[in-house]
């Protein structure tokens, strides 16, 4: 007998918004950004063969199809005068914390710029703009907006720090959060919360119309396994129940996502930080349109990349008897 293989879907807490997701991604691009479903496959007629009648057939000229707007661009001189207008917004707009070393802020530049690196060929850094750079650190946790430069290390900037939750260890059906570089690829359509509550009363996914956003298909370790074992998950990084489960960030709790404070969700989604590609979709496809916020206000530094890191092993050998009290404090914790 042959056996269904069966996929956990990471990060769906409750049921209701998993219906909405189905439904969303059944109208959505396929994965692969250069294939068309096949009932909308068709075959254009070559250049010599088109005649005047196809050109005005039903009606006098063809409605002109809108042009993809180009990426945001800002020149490299300009930069500082964003990033000053941007942690500003985000001392403003989220808080987060104030007093983060420069050494640890030079580690999570150090992290993202060798995870870019190894990703290059997929994830090229042709232009300045933000990235969403997380620690999976068990004993971090954190994320930091960096302004990140092509060919110019030294001058990438942290815009602001908050806490996360990351995927933990220990629970049956949760996945450790992959390392690595994942795009908001306008060949999936994220979605937004519905706001509802599970059997257990937690809002999974935070309050009505928090963002959601969707890395599609992911390979991860089960965390649950001393082999680590990996299997496949929904990356995704959205808000969290702002009763019980926000408070609680800055320790690993999810099943694999990203989980962020609602405040941060909708700074990123205020300011467009990882819409680059959203944004130019949304000019010639609704949907995109319809889901992106009309008081949005996208910066200039706009991107589309979430990086994962992990700074245990660098800590480690800086710091061993520090990083060894943080991970015992983590395993009480989730004891």
């Amino acid at each position: 007998m042959h056996r269904a293989k069966i996929f956990i879907l990471a990060c769906m807490v409750f049921p209701v918004p998993l219906l909405a997701h189905a439904q969303e991604r059944a109208v959505s691009p396929l994965v692969s950004g250069s294939e068309t479903p096949q009932s909308e496959q068709t075959s254009p007629a070559p250049a010599d063969k088109i005649t005047s009648d196809q050109h005005t057939a039903g009606s006098e000229t063809l409605p002109e199809v809108p042009a993809m707007p180009d990426y945001p661009t800002l020149a490299v001189e300009d930069v500082p005068a964003e990033v000053h207008r941007l942690t500003l917004a985000f001392n403003k707009e989220v808080g987060g914390e104030k007093n983060i070393s420069a050494e640890k802020k030079a580690l999570w530049i150090s992290l993202a710029q060798k995870e870019l690196a190894e990703h290059s060929a997929d994830h090229p850094l042709t232009r300045p703009q933000v990235l969403v750079v997380v620690d999976r650190n068990p004993g971090v946790q954190r994320l930091a907006l960096i302004a990140a430069l092509p060919g110019d290390a030294e001058d990438w900037q942290v815009i602001g720090v908050t806490k996360i939750s990351s995927g933990t260890t220990g629970r049956k059906y949760y996945y450790i959060t992959p390392t690595g570089v994942f795009a908001n690829t306008s060949d999936i359509l994220g979605y937004r919360a519905l706001g509802t509550k599970n059997e257990h009363g937690i809002k999974g996914n935070g309050v009505k119309d928090m963002r959601v956003w969707d890395f599609g298909w992911q390979w991860a370790e089960k965390g649950w396994l001393p082999s680590r074992e990996k299997g496949q998950i929904r990356l995704e990084m959205h808000a969290t129940d702002p009763v019980y489960l926000e408070p609680r960030l800055g320790h690993t709790a999810s099943e694999g996502c990203v989980r962020i404070p609602a405040a941060l969700n909708i700074f990123i989604d205020k300011h467009g930080l990882i819409d680059a590609e959203y944004e130019r979709t949304a000019a010639i496809d609704r949907r995109f349109s319809a889901l992106l916020r009309k008081d949005r206000n996208q910066s200039p530094l706009a991107g589309s990349l979430l990086v994962v890191v992990d700074s245990t092993d660098a800590l480690k050998a800086a710091h061993p008897s520090k990083v060894a009290q943080s991970v015992q404090k983590q395993h009480n914790m989730i004891r």
